[in-house]
């Protein structure tokens, strides 16, 4: 994780209540689960392909975080909350919001392309059932396992909105002690994940999903310099 220095600590609307939002729904997930209401099931994101998927899962599953693992929220929402703030304040909260959500949104339809092509074989096979190690499983139960949760995509594309607008800014690392330009820590971190991704290491994170949101925010950033470059010299 990383830190840099701002002119302002003060939180704008649309961060604080997208981490607030975030907090609250992990919390959700942590107390409703124990009155059998399953809301990473029910939000979180499924394969396109089986039947619990749900549209509205494309965006939800960015308000849901893994309730086993306090630092995945944590660390996200820190994110948020370190670079969302001169990001917010220079695109306004509007546009702010909407670059979230379409980063989001990138992250998810990069992460059902991924499942789509490394569950073809399973998919095509038309098989009834799967043996795994500890038993014979329905394909359907095992296809319904596949769920992404937590807002790293869109915090990605904050990320990398950052390093664009902000690109000398010196961001540290809690474990490196020297400052590393913020144009420098998007490329290494975006490089970071893609690999990661084609390793395939079966760390259960979303690599290729993280690298989605980079995507779908460069294309707004593309679409929109001309008007934010306009609103910096004002």
């Amino acid at each position: 994780m990383a830190l840099h220095s701002t002119n302002r600590i003060s939180l704008p609307p649309v961060t604080l209540n997208l981490i607030i939002i975030n907090v609250l729904f992990w919390l959700a997930q942590i107390a409703l689960v124990r009155v059998n209401i399953n809301l990473t099931d029910i939000f979180g994101m499924h394969y396109f392909q089986v039947s619990s998927f749900r549209v509205w899962q494309l965006i939800t599953y960015a308000f849901l975080h893994d309730t086993s693992n306090f630092g995945h929220v944590f660390f996200n929402m820190f994110a948020l909350f370190m670079f969302g703030i001169s990001i917010e304040q220079l695109f306004g909260g509007k546009r702010f919001l909407l670059y979230y959500i379409v980063c989001a949104l990138a992250a998810a339809l990069t992460q059902q392309i991924v499942w789509a092509i490394d569950l073809m074989p399973i998919v095509n096979s038309g098989a009834e059932s799967i043996s795994l190690a500890d038993g014979l499983y329905p394909t359907a139960t095992i296809l319904n396992r596949f769920i992404t949760v937590g807002a790293s995509g869109a915090v990605f594309g904050i990320l990398l909105a950052f390093g664009w607008f902000f690109p000398n800014a010196a961001i540290f690392l809690f474990f490196i002690p020297i400052p590393i330009k913020a144009k420098y820590f998007v490329v290494i971190y975006g490089l970071i994940e893609l690999l990661a991704g084609i390793s395939s290491s079966g760390d259960g994170v979303a690599h290729f999903a993280h690298v989605g949101g980079m995507i779908g925010g460069l294309i707004l950033i593309l679409l929109w310099r001309k008007s934010v470059r306009k609103q910096r010299s004002i």
